[in-house]
């Protein structure tokens, strides 16, 4: 366990002498803030106006943002290590693989973590203070985790590139495309499919393959049970699901469980 928190404190000072907590704190702060107060500014007026409008367009902006900004976080956390030779170096060292992989992803995914509590938690305390109203810190509690989980699965794809790419280039690359399909083509795909089926798929059929995606999983946690009227396309049609908020979390969690396992068995056969 030593070991772990070793490589988890040295990550997450990379992390502060990299300027990434701060830049990643500053980004969450100034989109919920400027989402919040100015989301409405068109019509005519300032501050929130409708709490599922202000979630929905949070949702909206950070399910592009949170998983670009942990792919590019760790997308060269192996392969990075690996190209200037200080990874076979730190495997000479009474550590393991799988301390070395676990104490990375604690100290990467305390980034994410801090930044988004930050960001976002002063956000929701501000409304808070403003409104007195209790269900704008239990709906940013959801949104908060939610987001941290997001964060953290994308971490663990990131790592599984790494782990496979050859080169840093070839990572990035990767990751990229990771990004693109997960934020963009996914939800266009559903959509086409639900077009060329004449919306014939059923509910339960779409929220299943909904599931597929850490992406929209995210966006449901948030959107389950507030006015869908802010919402169309294809997450609209699974807002009715009978899946709660606590059970989306559950399978958003297993995506960071998931990949991170995989990642764990990719880096046990790779060979330095």
């Amino acid at each position: 366990m030593r070991e772990i928190i070793t490589v988890a404190n040295k990550e997450f000072r990379d992390g502060l002498r990299n300027r990434w907590l701060l830049s990643i704190t500053l980004i969450f702060a100034v989109l919920s803030l400027g989402l919040s107060y100015f989301g409405a500014a068109a019509s005519g007026t300032v501050g929130i106006t409708s709490l599922s409008t202000t979630i929905a367009s949070l949702a909206s902006l950070a399910v592009f943002l949170i998983p670009l900004i942990a792919l590019l976080l760790s997308y060269d956390s192996f392969v990075g290590e690996q190209e200037g030779g200080t990874l076979l170096l730190l495997l000479t060292y009474p550590l393991s693989k799988n301390q070395l992989l676990v104490g990375k992803f604690l100290g990467q995914g305390s980034i994410i973590a801090l930044a988004t509590l930050l960001g976002f938690g002063a956000s929701a305390l501000l409304l808070f203070i403003q409104h007195s109203d209790v269900v704008i810190i239990e709906t940013f509690v959801y949104f908060i985790l939610s987001a941290t989980l997001l964060g953290l699965s994308f971490t663990a794809i990131a790592y599984m590139i790494s782990l496979i790419a050859s080169e840093k280039s070839k990572a990035a690359g990767v990751a990229l495309l990771t990004w693109f399909f997960f934020a963009l083509v996914f939800d266009l795909a559903l959509l086409a499919l639900l077009v060329g089926t004449d919306s014939s798929l059923s509910q339960s059929t779409l929220t299943q393959l909904m599931m597929l995606n850490p992406a929209d999983i995210f966006r449901l946690v948030n959107l389950v049970g507030l006015d869908s009227t802010d919402v169309n396309g294809a997450l609209a049609v699974a807002l009715n699901t009978n899946i709660s908020q606590a059970q989306l979390l559950l399978i958003l969690l297993a995506w960071v469980i998931a990949p991170l396992a995989i990642a764990s068995v990719i880096f046990k056969h790779k060979k330095l």
